[in-house]
């Protein structure tokens, strides 16, 4: 087995389902489909899901054939794979907006061209009930519900509702729609990756193998979620994407250099052994290199340091306007720069939020805005 074959089954990687039938196609030059799906839940795609989207493009570039699914369908009947409450049903407007910007956000890493590009309601909206019966008949109420974060909701009383038993029928059907020989996911996904081998058997396909990643912790410590907020987007801009990794705690910087950039890992190691403060500065730069290119990442820097080295405002801060009566509060909700009073009176508190000069504020250590007053 190759370098790169050793890396695409080793970096970024948890648990490899199919292990052995998955090196032997690698090793024997056989060109495999690779399918991924993710459903517009929100508009933005954040670095969180740029896991299975690099291993994605790992594939991609060793000759195999990507699919990306844009889960349109399963969006309506919502995955609670890693949620302690009900996902509520999404309105066929929510999920059209959210999609709009999909694909090109995930031709940052992938070559869209080379790719196959679906949408899953393209073989979900047509199943009949005798389909999804015959189907629903491969698996049990019991395997779904000894899943722990199931098992959590029933045993504290929480609802669960009989449409989340739905959802890893539909993704293990995606599987068989596209005849994926390969498919990529977190380890939250555990169980629907394996419906998609399960589902793949009954109508009379080879089980895929399943590539299982890890998930990523956000800015708050927390499992990266848009949620909670605690995303790095991957349309942020340079400026903020930058920032947004330099705030966040050290001791990630390993496991973002190891899952969110290609950095080759030896070189990593070796970044990880100088300055704690270079490290974290060469990731951010790395990373705000894939999404938007060397020059931006290097301004983006330049701005970083003349800001929080050399005590200068940014060039590109928002403005807002108010009127004089409008209380600070209400503006920075307005404007996305708090999510609630309860936060701004916890960073006032603290003395985080300051008039640095006339108009301009800075919020936390990296949120600055220019308010004028009408």
């Amino acid at each position: 087995m190759d370098k790169d074959v050793r890396e695409l089954l080793s970096r970024g990687v948890s648990e490899i389902i199919g292990k052995e039938s998955l090196e032997k196609k690698l090793s024997s030059g056989e060109k495999l489909r690779v399918k991924l799906g993710i459903d517009p839940t929100s508009p933005d795609l954040h670095l969180g899901r740029s896991i299975p989207l690099l291993k994605l493009a790992d594939f991609q570039k060793l000759g195999h054939q990507v699919v990306f699914i844009v889960g349109d369908f399963t969006a309506v009947i919502g995955d609670t794979s890693d949620k302690d409450a009900e996902r509520p049903m999404m309105t066929r407007e929510e999920i059209e907006e959210n999609k709009k910007s999909y694909f090109d956000q995930v031709g940052k890493l992938i070559d869209l061209d080379k790719a196959e590009l679906r949408y899953n309601s393209e073989w979900l909206e047509g199943l009949t009930y005798r389909e999804i019966g015959e189907q629903a008949d491969q698996f049990s109420v019991a395997d779904f519900i000894a899943r722990d974060n199931i098992r959590r909701r029933l045993d504290a009383g929480k609802r669960v509702s009989l449409r989340e038993v739905l959802y890893p029928l539909l993704q293990g059907y995606d599987s068989v729609a596209v005849e994926a020989d390969v498919e990529l996911g977190g380890t939250d996904q555990r169980f629907n990756l394996l419906a998609g081998r399960t589902l793949q058997e009954k109508y009379g396909q080879e089980p895929q193998s399943v590539v299982i990643g890890p998930l990523i912790d956000g800015l708050d410590g927390r499992k990266m979620s848009s949620s909670w907020g605690n995303t790095i987007k991957l349309n942020a801009k340079p400026s903020d994407m930058y920032g947004q990794i330099m705030s966040m705690s050290d001791d990630l910087v390993r496991t973002y250099f190891t899952l969110t950039t290609r950095v080759p890992l030896e070189e990593v190691e070796k970044i990880l052994t100088g300055h704690p403060k270079e490290a974290k500065m060469r990731l951010a730069r790395e990373v705000v290199t894939i999404y938007h290119g060397e020059s931006e990442a290097r301004e983006a820097e330049d701005g970083f340091e003349k800001t929080f080295s050399k005590g200068e405002i940014p060039k590109d801060i928002p403005t807002a306007k108010a009127s004089k009566d409008t209380p600070l509060v209400e503006i920075l909700i307005k404007e996305g720069l708090i999510k609630s009073k309860t936060e701004y009176n916890r960073l006032d508190k603290a003395g985080a939020i300051e008039e640095i000069e006339s108009g301009v504020y800075r919020v936390g250590k990296h949120r600055f805005i220019k308010i004028e007053k009408i």
